[in-house]
């Protein structure tokens, strides 16, 4: 099989690249050739910008593909920018999306694939619920098969370990040396980390699977962790003391530092939980990589290449726990009559 995967470098697309390889496909990245150390051997670069002129000349050039997986479309701009370039010129097109394209919280949970989409306050999800539109309706005209396919958080090695004050890795320097770890909410909302090896496998399952044609699948993790126990689990995989947690509300947080905390009060604060069973049954998707053996092998990667923040360079932490710890104690002084 040829396949040609408009990005390639990245967290998934790595893993992708690399299971098609050790199955015998042919693969094409197409990217800017930024990071030319995470190419396998053997596999073909077109280098070029997605949203330059020359793009969809560039993708009639370079010949006809089994199937196409597009992991970095983001706008509706880019997604006709794809039919332009590949409609009646490919045996398929793997669209990369998000669970962000629903709405939150959920009428009902565990998500399902036909849940609204109608992302609040979210330009991401939005975007790329767009792209899903243009996708699937040039689908049902008949211009080319497209599959599309919503992973949550998805992380392993050449990653970071997110927390609710977004994804610097002092966070990690901060459990292995015994300091609180702040927490949203009171850290009860469920979350569904999935590791790159079992989300690539999806994208593999899918390539010319006509099973899959037109349809939306959750590629998400299936433990169900509440952020108390998630964090409890990253302190285990590190061989550290279970941290003392500090819970602060979401809208708080984002309030001291929206940067730092816009991923917590958009995705975080509510559960967000999916039915993987369609990807099982049609994509072969399992979540074969436990929490704590995928939290081992990224820190390990980490550590090999330096890349694990000291958290003494950075106060932040400290600072926002101190002056919460402070306020609430003088709350309680000023409340005490009331009791």
């Amino acid at each position: 099989m040829d396949v040609l995967i408009l990005g390639g470098t990245g967290l998934i697309s790595t893993a992708i690249t690399s299971q098609l390889l050790a199955r015998g496909d042919q693969v094409t990245l197409f990217n800017r050739g930024k990071t030319p150390s995470r190419v396998p051997e053997g596999v073909v670069v077109i280098r070029g910008e997605r949203d330059a002129d020359e793009f969809e000349q560039q993708m009639q050039a370079a010949g006809r593909f089994d199937v196409v997986i597009d992991m970095i479309c983001f706008t509706p701009e880019q997604a006709q920018r794809d039919l332009r370039a590949f409609a009646g010129r490919v045996g398929q097109l793997i669209f990369c999306s998000t669970v962000n394209v629903y709405t939150k919280p959920a009428d009902r949970y565990p998500y399902t694939e036909d849940a609204r989409r109608e992302p609040i306050d979210d330009e991401y999800g939005t975007k790329k619920a767009q792209c899903e539109d243009i996708f699937l309706a040039a689908h049902q005209r008949g211009e080319l098969p497209v599959t599309i396919i919503r992973p949550a958080h998805t992380y392993g090695e050449g990653g970071v370990i997110i927390h609710s004050l977004g994804w610097s890795t002092t966070y990690l320097d901060r459990i292995r040396k015994g300091k609180p770890i702040i927490v949203h909410g009171d850290g009860s909302s469920l979350w569904v980390p999935c590791h790159i090896d079992d989300v690539a496998r999806a994208f593999v399952g899918a390539c010319l699977n006509e099973r899959t044609f037109g349809k939306a699948y959750h590629t998400t993790g299936e433990e169900w962790l509440t952020w108390n126990r998630y964090h409890e689990l990253v302190a285990q995989a590190l061989d550290a003391p279970a941290p003392t947690l500090v819970h602060i509300p979401s809208d708080l947080l984002v309030r001291i530092s929206r940067e730092r905390a816009w991923t917590t009060y958009n995705n975080f604060s509510g559960n967000t939980i999916f039915d993987n069973s369609a990807a099982k049954a049609e994509l072969g998707f399992r979540y074969s990589v436990p929490w704590v053996e995928g939290v081992r092998r990224t820190v390990a990667w980490l550590d090999a290449h330096g890349r694990v923040a000291d958290s003494d360079q950075d106060g932040f932490d400290d600072h926002v726990i101190a002056a919460w710890t402070r306020l609430c104690d003088q709350l309680l002084v000023e409340t005490a009559a009331l009791r």
